[in-house]
């Protein structure tokens, strides 16, 4: 399977996500714009992925991501991202969603777990998207990130010409 082939469209999404629970295989889910892949990313998609037997990332679309990070962003495309990040070992399904939230996108996909960076509580995470996992009975899991790694330092340490550290 390509990483191409893991790039689902809404339409395959509900298909694909049938054929894991015949499978009786647990799905953990994450979302974001990965705009920039970095080591903070594969380390927290490895420890996702880990959590069950097949992860599903949900892109955020380009115009979303201008909404979230600023008329400069996205770097890459939707498709160039979910491609990307398809190519990974521990990713085994990309799907782009057009919303700033990913209500609709969880509705859809009905996780087993859905996690979300370290960053968010149960309280400070949107009460949309718990309440879309919570009602299709999934759980909501929190992953810290991966110190000093993240694309708005890394893009800003570019702009800047500082050097790049290992």
């Amino acid at each position: 399977m390509t990483s191409e082939d893991k790039v689902l469209s809404p339409t395959r999404l509900s298909e694909w996500r049938d054929q894991l629970r015949r499978e009786g295989r647990s799905l953990v889910v994450t979302n974001g714009c990965f705009d920039l892949l970095h080591v903070g990313h594969v380390a927290y998609l490895e420890a996702a992925r880990s959590l069950g037997n097949a992860l599903l990332i949900g892109v955020n679309g380009d115009d979303s991501v201008r909404q979230l990070k600023g008329p400069g962003r996205p770097l890459n495309s939707e498709f160039d991202r979910a491609r990307v990040l398809a190519a990974l070992a521990s990713v085994d399904g990309v799907c782009i969603f057009p919303e700033v939230r990913a209500v609709r996108f969880l509705a859809a996909v009905r996780p087993d777990i859905y996690v979300k960076g370290g960053d968010y509580t149960l309280d400070s995470m949107n009460q949309e998207e718990r309440k879309a996992v919570e009602s299709a009975g999934g759980q909501i899991r929190f992953l810290q990130f991966v110190p000093g790694k993240s694309t708005t330092a890394l893009v800003q340490r570019v702009q800047s010409g500082t050097e790049l550290n290992s």
